[in-house]
């Protein structure tokens, strides 16, 4: 009598007429395979740090954002040379003044505190690239990215043109206290070719400019706000920041015309909600394409970390992940030191 298998093979085992051929677990197996064969690399040297320069000795932890802090100009050379160690070369400094005026003069100040900060990173750490976010809110009585124009009770814009002269005196400020990259931010019609103008118009041909050529009106930017002591007094950012639901053809709009004044880097900001537009700018222009992992991601994750519902290390090294594969060369993250830790150690 012919022995039979049992039943439970006959139904798993494969036919020979139809072979199973393609099996991408075999590339997936082991640690070094996946390693191998890999299509998204995220390496430290990808990573910015955010730094959070004030007045003030010593340091603060920034409540709605754990791990970040305001620092002194000390500090924040420490926490840069950390980062250095650790494979992350590049930082862009955020200032807050002790004291504020209507036309934030303390952005173009000589003796500014992020300029006192470049000239003392740049003096111990002179492989570092030094990135200046260039804006007047953090600077501003008003909280504003401009000089405004006042209209009734509570009511007000900002003045474009005006805005640009102080930004353009900004970034020619920023560059002599050695910035490698200027990075504007205050989102104002022209804004980088007035500072390339400005710039080349000093002599500092080989100043870039990264711009914040995509950022729209976002939620996600509350505990930046915080950190930085940037929240609007009166109104909102709405009319000059992009519209969150505004579609792919004013964001590749903005990015165009930032090209053709002379940016040298693109910017996307915030990342996580934005992956779709990301990858569109990515594939219709050429320039290095940065992501912003702003301040509301960055909490989110941590929180939800701190109350045990998420991996945080596996959180995050998947996000930036997706902002790399998304189209994104460098991030600007607050979770540079973290993950660059975490990328050493895998």
């Amino acid at each position: 009598m012919t022995s039979r298998l049992p039943e439970s093979r006959q139904n798993h085992e494969p036919s020979t007429s139809s072979p199973l051929t393609e099996r991408p677990r075999r590339l997936r197996r082991t640690r070094a395979l996946r390693a191998l064969v890999r299509e998204t690399s995220l390496r430290p040297d990808q990573l910015i740090l955010p730094l959070f320069v004030h007045e003030s000795p010593g340091e603060a932890e920034i409540s709605s954002m754990p791990g970040v802090w305001r620092q002194d100009v000390t500090r924040a050379v420490e926490r840069a040379a950390h980062g250095q160690e650790l494979g992350v070369s590049s930082v862009v400094l955020f200032g807050i003044p002790s004291e504020k005026d209507e036309l934030g003069s303390g952005a173009y100040s000589e003796e500014g505190v992020v300029q006192r900060a470049a000239r003392e990173l740049k003096r111990q750490l002179p492989e570092l690239t030094v990135i200046f976010d260039t804006c007047l809110c953090e600077y501003t009585s008003h909280g504003h990215c401009g000089p405004l124009h006042l209209h009734g009770p509570g009511g007000a814009t900002v003045d474009n043109d005006a805005a640009l002269a102080l930004i353009a005196r900004t970034a020619v400020s920023q560059a002599r206290a050695g910035a490698d990259v200027i990075a504007p931010s205050a989102a104002m019609d022209g804004m980088v070719g007035a500072i390339r103008s400005a710039l080349d118009a000093n002599g500092f041909h080989d100043t870039a400019i990264m711009s914040y050529a995509v950022k729209y009106a976002s939620a996600f930017y509350g505990p930046f706000r915080d950190a930085a002591d940037s929240a609007p007094a009166m109104g909102d950012r709405a009319s000059y920041q992009m519209d969150p639901l505004g579609g792919y053809r004013e964001a590749l709009r903005e990015a165009r015309l930032d090209v053709a004044q002379g940016a040298d880097f693109l910017m996307v900001k915030p990342a996580l909600a934005y992956l779709d537009v990301l990858r569109s700018v990515r594939e219709h222009f050429d320039l290095p394409l940065v992501a912003y992992n702003v301040s509301g991601e960055y909490a989110m994750v941590k929180m939800a970390a701190r109350a045990g519902i998420l991996d945080e290390r596996r959180v995050v090294l998947e996000s930036l992940g997706g902002m790399r594969r998304a189209g994104a060369d460098a991030i600007i993250t607050y979770h540079a030191l973290d993950a660059a830790r975490w990328l050493r150690e895998a």
